[in-house]
């Protein structure tokens, strides 16, 4: 029998080029990110290894690169990309992205999230 794992990367707190507002084109600005993995193994880890499990440092490293490439002008489109990146693991069957810019507005954060699976 399959077991399935929630593996979680949360409120990463990064500092990129994001959105369509001339102050927002002009300078990057703090973005937390968040994703929640579905992960399915075929028994539950036997041995306490992280080569037996989904290793999330995958998944950090994956979204500073893909921040470092471009400027994103929408969170639809970042929260996409994160989600490519975390499919690229045939163990993922799920996964959720979350994305907030807390510095907009002086009373609310804005974000956009985004569930995409397998299939």
């Amino acid at each position: 029998m399959s077991v399935r794992f929630s593996t979680i990367l949360e409120g990463l707190e990064v500092v990129m080029g994001l959105g369509i507002h001339p102050e927002e084109l002009a300078a990057p600005q703090r973005v937390i990110v968040s994703v929640r993995m579905d992960v399915v193994y075929p028994d539950a880890p036997a041995e306490d290894r992280i080569d037996a499990v989904l290793d999330y440092d995958f998944v950090r490293s994956g979204i500073r690169a893909l921040i470092a490439e471009r400027h994103f002008h929408l969170q639809e489109t970042l929260c996409e990309a994160i989600a490519a990146l975390c499919l690229r693991d045939a163990r993922v069957e799920q996964v959720t992205v979350r994305t907030s810019k807390p510095d907009i507005y002086p009373d609310a954060a804005v974000g956009c999230e985004v569930v995409r699976g397998r299939g």
